[in-house]
């Protein structure tokens, strides 16, 4: 489905570039937590950035903003949505990497003026309506990542989607759980409403919106199926022969955000 990280990076460099005013990025990730709490992970970070402490009594995101204001006044946001095994995109060995991978996304200021060096910015949801925003340090942000154009990123997803179509009918997905298509418009109902800044272009818009709706697919697709109705094995195929789809959909939010963010806040 779609990530808070994706829409932080947008409005963040739209915001930094003069583009947003800090009211809108507030309005935009409200959709994602009825309460945002952000936090320092360690106490160097947050002496750099003036954060609380994962120990002390969390702040807001209207300070994170200060924070990122202060440090990284021009710098562009970098998504990345990193996955075991696939970790394009991140600066390196590091807790921002770690736990960016174990949350399958953050946010990424690669050159900020803290003597911490970047800033590496993850999401977890605490409890229901409450999602934490923890700040990392990033010494080294690692080398610049690989460009994908959004149109190729948006050809691979489709040519994966049609490759994928005879998996899942050969794994009998619709067949061993009932109701899986309307299980998938109601993921697709129940999801954050994406809010994106004037000026977003089209094409980075329509692939974003394309990926959280194969996301649906592949959540529905992966589920486990009620009353075992496939073995161990079969369910370990299913998740092998899905895997390239998960794949492309994760390269074609990052070409989409970074085609979004190259547009909205132009070096």
């Amino acid at each position: 489905m779609p990530c808070p990280s994706a829409t932080l990076t947008v409005w963040a460099s739209a915001w930094l570039a003069g583009a947003a005013a800090p009211d809108d990025v507030l309005d935009a990730l409200a959709p994602w937590g009825q309460l945002h709490e952000v936090h320092a992970a360690d106490d160097t970070t947050a002496e750099a950035a003036s954060l609380p402490t994962l120990a002390s009594r969390p702040t807001t995101l209207t300070f994170l903003f200060a924070a990122i204001r202060r440090s990284a006044p021009r710098t562009p946001a970098r998504l990345v949505l990193p996955a075991p095994g696939d970790v394009r995109g991140l600066p390196g060995p590091g807790v921002f990497s770690r736990e960016a991978t174990a949350a399958g996304e953050g946010v990424l200021f690669p050159e900020v003026a803290l003597p911490t060096g970047g800033l590496g910015i993850v999401p977890t949801p605490v409890v229901d309506g409450v999602l934490r925003w923890t700040v990392y340090p990033v010494p080294d942000p690692g080398p610049v990542p690989e460009y994908v154009a959004v149109s190729q990123a948006e050809r691979d997803l489709r040519e994966q989607v049609r490759q994928s179509a005879s998996v899942l009918t050969s794994l009998g997905v619709a067949r061993h759980r009932p109701g899986v298509r309307e299980e998938i418009a109601a993921a697709l109902r129940a999801r954050p409403e994406s809010r994106w800044p004037d000026g977003m272009p089209g094409q980075p818009l329509r692939v974003l919106q394309q990926a959280d709706e194969v996301s649906a697919i592949l959540a529905a697709a992966l589920l486990d199926d009620p009353g075992g109705a496939l073995s161990a094995s079969a369910a370990s195929a299913r998740r092998e022969a899905l895997r390239p789809l998960e794949t492309a959909v994760r390269v074609a939010r990052r070409a989409a955000v970074a085609e979004a963010v190259r547009v909205l806040a132009p070096a």
